[in-house]
């Protein structure tokens, strides 16, 4: 029986969910009212329980016996996080086995206790995840304010696209191990929402990995990935490590991953299935226990990667836990003022210029730029216009001439693939027609046509004006 001694509970977080998991019914029982009586709120259950309740239950402590369980255990704490269920694990043994479960705390339980347990240990314990509970709690409640101000870390934005992914990224940063993909196009900031999401999670302190797939040669991309030990093939004159055992502990970004080969991409599966990896040349007993979270990125459409073959269906279900999709600027240029205001912040500070702002011209050139590079095309712009600027305000005549002339071209309509050249005309010629307020002469002019074949295409359109094309037939034959 286990002995419990008088203490003050005012500074217990009550709301500490602990799901208690061993076979022993006595002994699971006795643990659940010592736990209770702390102030703790608990649930127990048998060891091959765990995952069903664990998943109505949402515990934020699993404390768990693994004496008939060693060969398991592990494999559980891996489905809860597959099922999105982050739980901090404490790993209860008898002392003699401690040291065959080394390799286990390694890949993720919070901590070990040795049976028969230590009450006021166990105690101290609860009190730690209580206190980080909190912390986490205050520090969610923290971004969601940052959020609602438009800002999560270095991401930037207040159009309702951005809040979306504001929030995806607070949600993908919450669970350490869920997997992740990135989609958009190149310069939206993929690799700046990766960064986020590891040094947001509880992944921050470990490494943070990042690799361009498409910069990796073809016949080379397993020994980047997994490492390879001397002599592994011709050239291998020394073991190296792969980006897989870097990353190990910590967060590794695959960034356009439809360009791995598709064997790769097979083999990667098995790995992260199999939670272990192996440098190429390595015999079996040489596995490497494997704690990666993988975030994957790709300016191309994913699902049509799929449907291609470029992308592996099976890898994509696996990766695809949580989805983010990134908008192009030119979907979100009410949150270019802001992110002018950061770059040019940054980028004063980063050159040394007296700079501290824009003029209302240049930032309205800004505005009406299509912005075909997106956010890091915007941020190389203002940092040469920050660099050559004379003056505190960077004016538009710091901005690069095609940046000037396309802002200033003012009024445009966007084509749509698909349609046929008669139907491009008719909408530009309609669209200059409202510009100039219905103004055929100056339309005409804009567009470099004849006021008489203005009046003609308006005739084959829609037989309006048939009359006024006549006359300015007449007039010109005149």
């Amino acid at each position: 029986m286990l002995e419990t001694k008088s203490c003050n509970t005012s500074d217990i977080n009550r709301e500490l969910r602990i799901l208690v998991a061993a076979d022993d019914h006595s002994g699971r029982e006795t643990l659940r009212d010592l736990i209770s009586s702390w102030g703790f709120v608990v649930q127990a259950v048998a060891g091959n329980q765990v995952l069903e309740q664990a998943q109505g239950f949402s515990p934020h402590v699993l404390l768990i016996d693994l004496k008939e369980h060693q060969k398991d255990g592990e494999s559980v704490v891996r489905e809860l996080q597959t099922r999105g269920i982050e739980v901090a694990t404490i790993v209860m043994v008898e002392e003699a086995d401690l040291h065959s479960l080394e390799p286990t705390t390694k890949r993720g339980s919070y901590d070990v206790v040795s049976k028969p347990i230590n009450p006021s240990n166990l105690r101290v314990l609860l009190n730690e995840l209580a206190t980080q509970l909190r912390v986490s709690e205050e520090n969610q409640r923290l971004r969601r304010k940052l959020i609602e101000a438009g800002t999560l870390g270095p991401i930037i934005g207040q159009c309702p696209a951005m809040r979306r992914v504001m929030r995806q990224v607070e949600e993908a940063a919450a669970s350490s191990s869920a997997s992740v993909l990135i989609a958009g196009e190149s310069g939206t900031g993929k690799k700046l929402v990766a960064r986020t999401i590891h040094e947001l999670s509880a992944r921050r302190n470990g490494p943070y990995v990042a690799v361009n797939c498409a910069g990796l040669p073809h016949d080379l991309m397993e020994s980047e990935l997994w490492g390879h030990e001397r002599g592994a093939f011709a050239g291998a004159a020394r073991r190296r490590e792969g980006l897989l055992a870097m990353a190990n502990g910590g967060t590794l970004l695959l960034d356009e991953i439809t360009e791995l080969k598709v064997e790769v991409q097979a083999k990667l599966l098995r790995t992260i299935e199999d939670k272990k990896f192996r440098r190429l040349g390595a015999s079996a007993e040489n596995e490497i226990p494997l704690d990666v979270r993988l975030i994957a990125s790709s300016t191309k459409s994913l699902t049509e990667a799929t449907h291609y073959g470029r992308l592996r269906e099976d890898l994509y279900s696996r990766l695809n836990t949580f989805t983010i999709e990134l908008p192009p600027l030119r979907d979100r240029l009410e949150d270019i003022p802001a992110l002018v205001e950061a770059f040019v912040a940054e980028s004063a500070q980063t050159n040394r210029k007296s700079v501290n702002g824009v003029d209302n011209e240049c930032l309205e050139i800004l505005r009406l730029f299509r912005w075909p590079g997106n956010v890091l095309q915007l941020r190389n712009v203002i940092e040469r216009a920050t660099v050559v600027a004379r003056r505190p305000l960077l004016a538009a005549a710091d901005l690069p001439l095609d940046v000037r002339r396309a802002g200033r071209k003012g009024p445009h309509f966007e084509l749509r693939i698909g349609e046929s050249l008669d139907e491009v005309e008719r909408e530009f010629i309609f669209k200059t027609l409202d510009f100039t307020n219905g103004n055929k002469v100056r339309a005409a002019q804009i567009l470099g046509i004849s006021l008489k074949t203005l009046y003609n295409r308006l005739v084959r359109y829609n037989g309006k004006d048939r009359d006024a094309a006549n006359e300015t037939s007449r007039h010109h034959n005149n």
